[in-house]
């Protein structure tokens, strides 16, 4: 099926012939759904707090947070066309009347975004009147100042870059905001704050700019030192698109054609970072100062909890690494891991020996940890917390999403429609073994969570391949916990007037 040619194009993008098969092979058999078993709920998979036991964490934060190296990870290539789609849509539309709903929101409260002056200040060097044209509703003109190069390019720029709060005269971009956040909970003993966001390679030198323009001020601000790091992803990630009949797409030429392997191609950057601790969180969110107070709280909270998993976890390998443990404390391992991360343990387990039922503990807590971030779903449709069983009969708590779950099976449904909590993207993670040295993460990685979807290119459609995601297949054999936290540690901007909502909106009292 390759020849030569795509040989020498594979060897050159980074990837394997033997890759390639395999992807192969998951086209053929398109997506593979995710057995749910039931919702992850209130001490049935999601772990609340009680008043004296956030205390209690929030202590150990305290205590032992500012020895740890804690980077946090924002994924930030992704362009902001979704967030403009409403205005981009009219505009294609060429139709001035009837004027959609968003649309006349949008320029009804137009003087509240953070990019109004700079829009106006735009349009003036054109000789444009923004105020004129609002009169005149003269929308479309105001919408290519918006999206088009000649204006703020917003269709082409993505999120990080967008001015999406305004204090005063001082207006920040979403990158900036997750700066200022990151100084509450993320800065060690020695005032460093580590970030590392993952752009698109035709937005990194933007981004450069922003953060060398910018970060001495915050600095200096603050009284800490930023150590901000970009990275992009990998073209050994990328996968081969397939025509319909699943044979490798080409173009007239007879390349071979990559695409973007989605969020789950990030493992290989998270790999590569030198952390104790990780954070990961969505570029767009964010919110204004004033209303950071939970989500700092609440950082410190999932950060509190990992250190107290994470140091357990450590003390019991330690202790089998160094000697065979009694059947009692072999128990008390076993309870603890039905306690922490709700695993239990296999009928086999009862009739293996002792140095086996050691070394099955052994290798069950030496692993990755990731501590969750959970909150009450409302209509958002997105992946939630459930349990799940796996092809080899294993169950355990995934984050999953709606795509992955066969919705025409009414079980499935029903598991979906009974769902209280969604994913926010909140997650905190021990990257290091009890021995401080590196996990593979690829290791951890539940291949058969893959996602196989339609597009088209030129008008001819193509199926497009997946990486299990980032925080889905990607973290499948993690150590999970799953922590509620309040809705207003959530507060991401999908459409540009969700800028107008209180937690961006700085003319809302």
């Amino acid at each position: 099926m390759f020849t030569e040619q795509d040989t020498a194009q594979l060897l050159q993008q980074g990837i394997d012939i033997e890759d390639v098969e395999r992807q192969l092979e998951r086209v053929k058999n398109s997506n593979g759904w995710v057995e749910v078993l039931k919702p992850a709920l209130p001490n049935d998979g999601i772990l609340t707090l009680d008043t004296a036991y956030v205390h209690q964490i929030l202590s150990r934060y305290e205590q032992n947070a500012a020895t740890e190296k804690i980077v946090k990870f924002v994924p930030a290539s992704g362009a902001a066309s979704r967030m403009f789609k409403d205005l981009q849509q009219y505009r294609e539309g060429n139709i001035a009347e009837p004027l959609p709903q968003a649309v006349s929101y949008f320029f009804e409260y137009i003087g509240e975004f953070a990019f109004f002056q700079l829009l106006k200040n735009k349009m003036a060097e054109d000789g444009q009147n923004l105020s004129e044209l609002l009169e005149k509703k003269d929308y479309f003109t105001l919408i290519d100042y918006i999206l088009a190069e000649k204006g703020l390019n917003y269709a082409q720029m993505p999120k990080g870059l967008i001015f999406f709060h305004q204090y005063g005269d001082l207006v920040r971009t979403a990158f900036e905001e997750h700066l200022v956040e990151a100084v509450e909970y993320a800065c060690d003993k020695d005032k460093n704050v580590h970030l590392h966001f993952t752009v698109s390679p035709e937005h990194l030198e933007a981004f450069e700019n922003l953060k060398n323009d910018l970060v001495p001020k915050y600095e200096q601000q603050f009284g800490i030192q930023f150590n901000i790091e970009f990275s992009t992803q990998h073209t050994s990630t990328d996968t081969l698109a397939f025509a319909a009949d699943s044979t490798p797409f080409r173009t007239t030429d007879g390349q071979l054609v990559f695409r973007p392997g989605g969020h789950g191609s990030l493992l290989k950057n998270l790999n590569d970072i030198e952390a104790d601790m990780l954070f990961i969180k969505n570029i767009d969110n964010v919110c204004l100062d004033r209303y950071k107070k939970d989500t700092i709280t609440y950082k410190k909270l999932l950060i509190g909890l990992l250190l107290e998993f994470k140091n357990q976890i450590f003390r019991y390998l330690n202790q089998m690494e160094n000697e065979l443990l009694s059947e009692e404390k072999l128990e008390g391992i076993a309870r603890f891991l039905h306690t922490a991360f709700f695993i239990s343990l296999p009928d086999a387990y009862r009739q293996t020996s002792l140095p086996e039922k050691q070394a099955f503990l052994f290798a069950k807590l030496n692993r990755p940890i990731r501590v969750c971030g959970m909150v009450k779903r409302e209509e958002d449709p997105g992946g939630g917390p459930f349990w799940v069983k796996n092809p080899q009969g294993d169950i355990s708590l995934q984050i999953v999403e709606t795509s992955e779950m066969n919705l025409a099976d009414e079980t499935q449904k029903n598991c979906l429609d009974k769902s209280e909590f969604f994913n926010p993207v909140d997650l905190v993670c021990s990257l290091k073994n009890y021995r401080g040295k590196s996990f593979e993460l690829s290791d951890y990685v539940d291949f058969s969570r893959y996602f196989v979807s339609e597009k088209t290119q030129n008008g001819t459609l193509l199926k497009a391949l997946e990486n299990p995601g980032l925080w889905n297949g990607a973290m499948s054999d993690w150590l999970t916990v799953f922590v509620a936290v309040p809705l207003s540690t959530f507060s991401p901007v999908k459409t540009v007037n969700d800028l107008l909502r209180k937690e961006h909106n700085c003319f809302i009292a």
